[in-house]
């Protein structure tokens, strides 16, 4: 190893993140990085990759690599897939590491024996498969802690940062867990520092044209639909149901407060004991059901509800059941319409039937990006509403301005909804590199057998 020099490989890279603030960090502190090893398997990840950094080594799917085929480096930086863990996910996790990602990163580490290494992972990691409820992590956190430590020999260091904290506007929360062979890294001391949406917009860019935006701006001004969602599936002062701008036609007074009373009223358990179905978010009911909290003759009644259900607003269906079914996996639970049961009437849309679900407030924050529902934010841009621009997703998660995605727009935010925070990456890279010549010393007196056994 070169005096002032570290070389380190990126694991599950992405965007290259945890590289672009590990890189500035190590720079700021006088020591110069050379990527020895980049692995990613999505080809548009691959093409951003090799647009934004050179490479020495490019490979694709971790499970490819061979041990032997890995140069010798002195950090691991890794941000593996979150799925198990995340509420996005089936939270599997696991209770030993085999058949996990994570699993490649232990067999790696245990191999090349590097000084030390940076993971990032989604928060819900921590708390996953609890084995008591007042536990501080669950068991999967416990295990990996446990490998990391006890059979692989780091000192580790973990801790779950807020970007929002770090000067970016967007809330979004990830779990950083840092080694070395030589000492428990402090992660503490980020003094936070906050900033509002408006300061990553662009201004003057083409605004959306389209049925439902005119429908939406000829009914609300753009200063009402700030921090606005807008979709059916649920409610709030916040929240805009279809019905409150005519989206599938005209909506009587009336007819929004039975709509409104509906809405509420579905997701009451008391009706699915008088259904005689297990409790649902949403149910549908009928006619008489409805009649109890709507105080119209039923004839009335019915021909308000039957007018809905013909513009689209409404649905009549059976109830549905609970019902254990066979797959590939074993027994699954799925929900299928009972037909024994007298149909009912219940909301049609929910969260992503619209074009637009949410208006930012330039005021305010984004909230956590994920890939599903970036291209369905809207931002307020003069007299109109536009989506999310990709400089503007770059720098919610504080990539720099020279840093370019060159994709599909649809591939860049699917890129943008699982990348990190490059400043909360820097601050923890800053606290391996702080003390440069301690660390390049403990580097340079590692056992051999770490460095040129191999």
């Amino acid at each position: 190893m070169k005096k002032n020099s570290v070389k380190f490989i990126d694991l599950f890279a992405g965007l290259g993140g945890i590289r672009l603030g590990f890189e500035k960090a190590f720079k700021d502190a006088g020591i110069e990085t050379e990527c020895v090893m980049t692995s990613e398997i999505k080809p548009y990840a691959l093409k951003t990759l090799k647009h934004n950094f050179k490479h020495e080594f490019l490979a694709g799917d971790i499970f490819e690599i061979r041990n032997e085929s890995i140069p010798d480096f002195d950090f691991l930086l890794g941000g593996f897939p979150c799925q198990p863990f995340s509420a996005g996910g089936k939270r599997q996790g696991f209770l030993d590491t085999r058949g996990t990602l994570f699993f490649e990163i232990e067999r790696i580490l245990r191999e090349k024996q590097p000084y030390g290494f940076i993971l990032e992972n989604v928060e819900g990691l921590v708390k996953h498969d609890l084995e008591y409820k007042n536990d501080e992590i669950g068991r999967t956190l416990k295990t990996i802690l446990h490998t990391l430590e006890n059979e692989l020999g780091y000192k580790t260091t973990w801790k779950v940062f807020d970007s929002l904290e770090f000067g970016l506007p967007q809330s979004r929360k990830r779990i950083f867990i840092v080694g070395t062979k030589d000492e428990k890294i402090d992660l503490n001391g980020n003094e936070p520092r906050f900033n509002a949406l408006e300061s990553i917009l662009e201004k003057g860019l083409p605004t959306l044209k389209s049925d439902f935006i005119n429908k939406l701006l000829s009914h609300f001004s753009i200063e009402d639909l700030y921090g606005k969602s807008i979709k059916d599936k649920r409610g709030g002062v916040n929240n805009i149901h279809s019905w409150d701008i005519e989206i599938k036609g005209s909506v009587s007074k009336q007819q929004a407060k039975i709509l409104n009373q509906l809405f509420k009223q579905r997701r009451k358990k008391q009706w699915a004991e008088e259904i005689g179905i297990d409790w649902m978010d949403g149910m549908a009911l009928t006619l008489e059901q409805i009649n109890t909290f709507i105080d119209l003759p039923k004839k009335e009644l019915k021909s308000l509800l039957d007018d809905l259900t013909k513009k689209g607003y409404l649905k009549l269906e059976h109830p549905k059941k609970l019902v254990k079914v066979q797959t590939q996996n074993g027994i699954a639970t799925t929900r299928q319409y009972d037909e024994t049961k007298p149909k009912g009437y219940n909301i049609v849309t929910g969260k992503l039937s619209f074009e637009v679900n949410k208006v930012l407030d330039p005021k305010g924050i984004a909230p956590t990006l994920v890939a599903t529902d970036v291209s369905r934010l809207a931002v307020p841009d003069r007299d109109g509403l536009r989506r999310l621009t990709i400089r503007e997703g770059l720098r919610l998660f504080g990539y720099p301005e020279w840093f370019e995605i060159p994709t599909k727009e649809y591939d860049a935010f699917d890129l943008l909804g699982n990348t990190v925070a490059v400043p909360v990456v820097e601050f923890v890279a800053e606290k391996l590199a702080k003390s440069k010549n301690q660390l390049l010393t403990a580097l340079d007196n590692i056992d051999s057998k770490f460095h040129q056994v191999h």
